[in-house]
């Protein structure tokens, strides 16, 4: 079995490593806690193939520990044991540095196991994970921790990894390798910020290219397109990327900017989350549009139940005409704010009974001096309206709701204003 690429040509000090350089450039935090020799325990959170497991191996290797690597998704409370049986020994001599990719799957009696030995320093940890680790890994694992978050590597900062790996595998196989105009630029930018993906198609290139007579290799712009197609679009529905482009989704429609509202459609129609549009578009409806323009609600739920009805790729339509609508409609968040205002009071324990008035009418027990409802009826009034309290009295004077300086909500509060200021 052969050895890929992206671990032959593994960096083997900091300085190698791409991209990172806000945590592992010169004077960066985590290079001068390395350097220091006291390491703490460490959560390294961010997208895969970004260097998290490197970093951990230069670690151990700049530290003198016995490196062991688990993994998450097979690893169990035997192999933990089994890596702590290691502590004493020779080779373990300087202290054990166990790197756990995927912590994330460990469940909660696993990550307990766990907790026993580095809480009191048997062996120094470092997790790996792809998820938000204050969302799935354990508090106590979390609380004696120090998170680190890798970011994907810019297509500029993977150019010299792509040419490293094209001159590393000439040397290796021997053979002269000519790359096309342009290869190494589009192998950079369609990773999508995996350092790992981009030395496979580094790899794939070569291995799917023919030789020429002479043997040499002819890489082409064709044959790296061919091999790279959609790599760029990392999308996953349970991972941060799926949070992070539904969130841009939103905040796109709420900064009323059609065009980059599109993008992001496309982002979710393309990976065929269908469901994430249709709700993410509902709820800016409601919650971005809103009072200013209220009949965007059912307009926008018919332009889901149509996309839902016809499936994709006939969705794109009626969603893009709703996308576009919501974008260019005004905008009130009124009423989430006054909701949101109600529900903090709530919270905060303020209440109290419900006013006389408005209770369901019921038995008055003989202890009640003062009988009867008193609820005054507002259809009976000019208007439609009398003065009553409906509030709590311990809330009687709270005020929820402002209207939004939008048209619509404007016409209503003059209206009432005028209604309810009538002596």
């Amino acid at each position: 079995m052969s050895t890929p690429l992206a671990q032959l040509i593994r960096p083997q000090t900091l300085d190698d490593v791409v991209g990172q350089k806000h945590l592992i450039g010169e004077n960066m935090p985590l290079r001068n806690i390395i350097e220091s020799g006291n390491l703490p325990n460490m959560i390294f959170y961010g997208p895969s193939g970004i260097g998290k497991t490197t970093v951990a191996s230069i670690i151990a290797k700049a530290t003198n520990r016995k490196l062991c690597k688990l993994n998450g998704t097979t690893a169990g409370t035997a192999d933990i044991k089994a890596v702590v049986a290691q502590l004493d020994t020779f080779e373990a001599q300087n202290g054990i540095l166990l790197y756990l990719d995927e912590i994330q799957y460990f469940n909660k009696k696993q990550q307990q196991v766990l907790l026993e030995y580095i809480e009191v320093g048997s062996i120094t940890l470092i997790a790996s994970t792809t998820e938000n680790p204050y969302f799935y890994v354990y508090n106590a694992i979390l609380s004696r921790s120090t998170v680190f978050e890798f970011k994907a590597v810019t297509p500029e900062e993977i150019v010299p990894a792509v040419k490293r790996a094209f001159s590393f595998l000439e040397d290796d196989k021997g053979i002269k390798i000519n790359v096309e105009d342009d290869v190494i630029t589009h192998i950079s930018t369609a990773c999508g910020g995996d350092v790992r993906k981009a030395m496979n198609s580094v790899e794939l290139c070569t291995l799917s290219t023919k030789p020429e007579a002479d043997g040499t290799l002819n890489i082409t712009l064709e044959t790296a397109k061919s091999l790279t197609q959609k790599s760029a679009m990392k999308y996953d529905r349970d991972g941060d990327e799926h949070y992070d482009i539904v969130s841009a989704y939103q905040k796109s429609m709420r900064g009323s900017d059609p065009d980059a509202a599109l993008h992001y459609l496309a982002r979710l129609l393309d990976a065929g989350d269908l469901p994430s549009a249709c709700r993410r578009l509902m709820v800016c409806a409601a919650e971005d549009v809103g009072l200013a323009y209220p009949m965007i609600i059912p307009i926008v739920k018919a332009a889901v139940d149509m996309a839902m009805m016809v499936g994709l790729p006939e969705a794109r339509i009626p969603l893009a005409d709703a996308v576009i609508l919501v974008c260019n409609s005004p905008k009130s968040n009124s009423g989430e704010a006054a909701i949101d205002a109600a529900l903090a009071d709530i919270r905060r324990g303020k209440s109290g009974p419900i006013p006389r008035q408005l209770q369901n009418m019921h038995f008055d027990g003989e202890d009640n001096k003062n009988k009867g409802q008193f609820y005054i009826y507002p259809h009976d009034y000019e208007n439609h309206w009398a003065p009553q309290q409906y509030l709590p009295d311990a809330l009687k004077n709270a005020k929820y709701y402002v209207p939004g300086p939008n048209k619509n909500e404007q016409a209503y509060k003059e209206y009432w204003d005028k209604v309810k200021n009538k002596k």
